[in-house]
């Protein structure tokens, strides 16, 4: 369910990425990722509680709604210039494949345990690599198949098909995940050309229309102890894609990657102490196994990149005579 700092105005330079994964990880960069997966943790705690009365797919366009208006004080900052960009209907696209997401990973927010649904979540970085080599052509060889393989592994063991405990629920976390790697596919092309600040506003404003047509035959209107929860909702899930797309500039996805997991830790905590929900050991383990899988995932993706950028300058070097 999730999108990169500078000035809203720049465009991200072609070597950038290769300055930026030369230097240190920045601290900021490390805080940013940290506040994105707090954010995002409160927020799944947020739309529980809204749950008590409200339908999911409403939940998600409240949720659209407020994160609007908390995202428009980059409007006054930046300007009406802030909205023109050439790949509208590439946002169009990306938007809906985000909402189909959101609607998906809301509804398992309020029907699965917390843990669960967060921790299948995970399992996204998965699809990316399926989908990088369905869709971009991308070479994945024996060892990033085998973490993909082990991933799945460790999502058979939180779904456990065939006994007792499986709920056709999971396969709606699981549908969330999918398209959450779709979007992350489609937005590799979007960070390389468009500023932050864009990406935040413009997702914002076209999920709030994306997300009424689901609404709209749930409706009913919020009581008046389920209307913080809904503004919380829009301030945390926008306040998280704010950092997460700020950190994704200042260092590569693969090294901050480790840190976005406080997001499980802090639901597994909070479902415990106010819903009192458990976490069992089938969750524990295969958490544990699609974590370890998708940041193997991510480590052979950050590996190669820097091999690719060693053999970039060797390839354009003039020949001495």
């Amino acid at each position: 369910m999730r999108d990169s700092p500078r000035h809203a105005g720049t465009v991200l330079n072609p070597n950038a990425a290769s300055t930026r994964s030369a230097s240190p990880l920045p601290l900021r960069a490390v805080l940013l990722m940290l506040g994105s997966a707090s954010f995002f943790a409160l927020m799944a705690v947020s739309i529980r509680f809204a749950s008590a009365q409200l339908h999911p797919f409403q939940i998600t366009f409240f949720r659209s709604s407020f994160g609007t208006l908390f995202a428009l004080p980059l409007l006054y900052v930046h300007g009406w210039q802030l909205l023109h960009t050439p790949r509208l209907g590439f946002y169009v696209m990306r938007c809906v494949l985000g909402m189909g997401g959101m609607l998906a990973g809301f509804w398992a927010i309020v029907n699965l345990p917390l843990a669960e649904a967060v921790a299948l979540s995970y399992s996204s970085p998965l699809f990316v690599t399926i989908g990088a080599v369905l869709f971009l052509g991308e070479i994945v060889r024996m060892r990033r198949w085998s973490a993909v393989v082990a991933g799945f592994i460790g999502v058979l063991v939180i779904v456990r098909p065939g006994s007792d405990a499986f709920t056709a629920g999971s396969l709606i976390a699981l549908l969330a995940a999918g398209l959450t790697g779709a979007v992350t596919i489609s937005i590799k092309s979007l960070t390389g050309s468009e500023p932050a600040d864009r990406i935040v506003l413009l997702t914002t404003l076209l999920w709030v229309p994306l997300s009424l047509p689901a609404a709209l035959p749930v409706w009913q209107w919020p009581h008046a102890n389920i209307w913080p929860w809904l503004v919380l909702s829009g301030a945390l899930g926008t306040g998280g894609h704010y950092c997460w797309t700020r950190a994704l500039r200042m260092a590569d996805a693969s090294l901050l990657a480790p840190f976005s997991y406080l997001q499980l830790l802090i639901v597994a905590v909070l479902a415990w102490w106010i819903f009192g929900e458990g976490v069992d050991r089938y969750t524990v383990a295969g958490a544990a196994i699609i974590i370890g899988a998708s940041l193997y995932i991510a480590h052979r993706e950050h590996s190669l990149a820097r091999q690719r950028r060693r053999q970039v300058p060797a390839a354009n070097a003039e020949p001495s005579i």
